[in-house]
């Protein structure tokens, strides 16, 4: 199962690269998702992380293509929102791309359109969420069912769901405030990291 840290716009760029500096070697993917940064400053934020020595393999870019076009950056994430991956890989082949969804139609559609993999959530209640209904482990579970493609869990996640994310049979699991909140981010990456890969079964016993 793949860990997916997502960053959650709340840290100036400084700080935002140590703490991804922090949790790197315990994480498979770090979503870039500033929306409030302008397109020159992400591109001199992923020009940092790469300095730094963050692996490129492990970045992906949330919504900007521009930005992942401009630095080189072979992944990128698209809201539910946006256009076509299939459209996308026409143009740009090297890109991968997944897509955020909230249902079982947006899911489909996504993989219909050429989604690699899709974002389902939020799983479980979140505080980026507040007032917003949970959409649950059943859709979840039914959701994964009903694709061909790999599905990714977010909002809500702690260490402790993680054995229930496996018997959704979900591909990995995206975590923000989880990881970018908490006062020791690496800390909580390297729990997260280490009930991820735990074996279902050996939990069981």
């Amino acid at each position: 199962m793949e860990l997916h840290a997502v960053t959650n716009d709340s840290l100036p760029a400084d700080e935002l690269i140590q703490q991804i500096k922090a949790i790197a070697s315990e994480v498979e993917f770090i979503h870039i998702r500033e929306r409030s940064k302008t397109a020159s400053e992400l591109v001199a934020l992923v020009k940092n992380l790469l300095l730094e020595g963050v692996p490129k393999e492990k970045l992906v870019i949330n919504d900007r293509v521009d930005v992942a076009l401009l630095t080189n950056i072979h992944r990128v994430h698209l809201p539910g929102h946006s256009f076509s991956p299939k459209e996308l890989r026409n143009k740009f082949p090297h890109l991968h791309a997944g897509v955020s969804v909230h249902s079982i139609e947006e899911a489909k559609a996504a993989e219909r359109n050429g989604a690699e993999y899709v974002m389902f959530g939020h799983v479980y209640d979140t505080s980026c969420k507040p007032g917003l209904k949970a959409r649950g482990v059943q859709l979840l579970k039914e959701l994964t069912s009903a694709l061909s493609i790999p599905v990714v869990a977010i909002g809500g996640l702690t260490p402790d769901r993680i054995p229930e994310m496996k018997h959704a049979n979900v591909k990995g699991i995206a975590v923000m405030s989880g990881i970018f909140t908490h006062h020791q981010p690496r800390m909580m990456a390297q729990a997260f990291s280490k009930k991820v890969k735990e074996n279902p079964y050996e939990e069981a016993l």
